[in-house]
């Protein structure tokens, strides 16, 4: 076993755990991966790279990253990145938009981060389009999940988080997350052991948005009750722990 394989045997053990259970990859699929070079992507495009090698279900890979028209951005750092992905035998894509310009120029949002979020993911899926990709793979980890389900009950009211499949009508496109499994802690450990190719973030509310408060938030509760994290991943995760109100009388859904 060499050097990466070792490295990445936790990582790739979830990552097939989470595959097996929500039937993500199929024969023939081609996924593509959201490459943003943040550490998640980069070890999910890593892993899904190793898997081909033993997968029962062959797939092809490639992988996206959007440039989303910072002109601070670092091309060194998007060259190394486009090399990572020829030294891994995938096919590499650069999707140049004006997205930066567009939230903070021209409509100088105050709270951007979502409509980015969206504006990304459409540039993501019109490329997967274009290359003939049928499932879209995104670094999603096990510490976003329970991030995403405080961001939407504490500022929503809502009890939601996003799902390890889903299916996008519109664009005919499936979405999947295979890191879903995988910790935040231990992907970090990842990174830094295999050096990978990081691409820094150049963007002006990098951690300073909700998301980046309810990471700190967790964080803060996990010092003083080490598992919270492992329980509140737990009970998003087993349907049969949720214990909610039932519907009012004469609610459209009441049976």
């Amino acid at each position: 076993m060499d050097e990466r394989s070792k490295v990445m045997r936790k990582i790739m053990g979830c990552m097939r755990r989470a595959i097996n259970d929500y039937d993500m990859i199929a024969d023939n699929d081609h996924i593509a991966v959201g490459l943003s070079g943040g550490k998640d992507s980069l070890v999910l495009l890593t892993a899904l790279a190793m898997l081909r090698r033993f997968s029962p279900n062959p797939y092809k890979l490639s992988a996206i990253r959007v440039d989303m028209g910072f002109k601070n951005a670092s091309q060194e750092e998007a060259e190394a990145l486009r090399k990572y992905c020829e030294d891994l035998d995938v096919d590499y894509y650069l999707e140049k938009t004006d997205i930066a310009e567009i939230i903070f120029d021209v409509r100088k949002e105050d709270n951007p981060c979502s409509l980015c979020s969206k504006m990304r993911r459409g540039a993501l899926n019109t490329k997967c389009n274009e290359i003939g990709a049928n499932k879209l793979a995104l670094g999603h980890n096990a510490d976003d999940l329970t991030e995403t389900f405080l961001l939407s009950f504490i500022y929503e009211g809502r009890l939601s988080t996003f799902q390890p499949t889903g299916y996008m009508s519109r664009t005919n496109m499936t979405l999947i997350r295979p890191l879903i499994y995988c910790a935040e802690g231990d992907i970090k450990g990842v990174t830094n052991r295999l050096n990978l190719p990081l691409v820094h973030n150049p963007c002006p509310m990098d951690h300073t948005s909700q998301r980046e408060y309810m990471k700190n938030l967790c964080s803060t509760i996990t010092k003083d009750i080490p598992f919270a994290k492992d329980r509140m991943f737990s009970a998003i995760t087993h349907p049969e722990r949720y214990n909610l109100f039932p519907p009012k009388k004469g609610d459209k859904n009441e049976d």
